[in-house]
């Protein structure tokens, strides 16, 4: 059975006391879950060491918001898949959208920095999805494929057995709109069906995630769906009521 996995996203959100506050009250709640759901936290990466002192002991898990696709070298700003691993990271989120349209990532360039995350000892966190003109010109599983191909044509489709998907309809981040359950059920549905064309053990084991303005309130409905294993969260993580109650609804639904 997929364990439900709830994950945050900062994004370029924090100060050092409001990390301080969020990774405590989340490191206990991730303690509380117990082994009945996983709990982590994607910070921005100056953040890590402070999260990684904090949640030290705890079984709250960490990542980076994004990594690059060098280990080293004259690549100023960049954020090295090796260093992040050497903080106790375990997730990088790859191809968020914002990355692909601020930076106008490929989903190409995403696979090289899925494969260099991975080659590090980090477990690649997919964004896929579609943005609101695709989804209403009914092209939402045509973008989805097409930036899962561009991973396992470089990666193979075993790659797919250390990774997380998150579905994240781009409409729907940061509008306050969310995909119905049935909506974002029927796309989690196609995307596990996708993936078993090319080998169905590892369709049924990856995790993906939703991750289009999953909140307190809607996450019940979403987590009882069969392929929806869990959120990506935003603007709900830095806040640690609404964060608990997220977590707390996953425990309740551990499947």
């Amino acid at each position: 059975m997929r364990k439900l996995l709830v994950m945050g996203n900062w994004k370029l959100n924090g100060t050092k006391e409001t990390v301080s506050e969020l990774i405590k009250a989340f490191a206990a709640a991730a303690d509380k879950a117990g082994s009945k759901a996983e709990v982590a936290i994607c910070a921005p990466a100056i953040f890590i060491g402070q999260v990684e002192a904090l949640a030290k002991g705890s079984r709250l898990n960490y990542g980076s918001e994004d990594c690059d696709i060098h280990t080293k070298g004259a690549f100023t700003g960049e954020n090295s898949p090796a260093m992040i691993k050497e903080f106790g990271c375990k997730y990088a989120i790859v191809g968020h959208s914002e990355r692909r349209g601020y930076h106008k990532e490929s989903s190409g360039y995403v696979a090289e920095k899925f494969k260099a995350a991975q080659d590090n000892g980090l477990v690649p966190v997919l964004c896929i999805g579609e943005s609101e003109a695709d989804f209403d010109a009914g092209r939402t599983m045509d973008v989805c494929k097409e930036e899962l191909k561009a991973v396992i044509d470089l990666c193979g489709i075993k790659a797919f057995e250390n990774a997380v998907i998150a579905y994240e309809p781009i409409w729907a981040i940061g509008t306050g709109k969310t995909a119905t359950p049935e909506i974002a059920e029927g796309v989690h549905s196609k995307i596990r069906a996708y993936l078993k064309t090319f080998d169905a053990a590892v369709a049924d084991k990856v995790q993906i995630l939703y991750g289009g303005s999953c909140n307190a309130k809607t996450a019940p409905e979403l987590f009882k769906q069969p392929d929806i294993d869990g959120g990506l969260i935003g603007g709900a993580s830095l806040k640690v009521p609404d964060f608990t109650s997220i977590i707390e609804t996953a425990v309740s639904l551990s499947k």
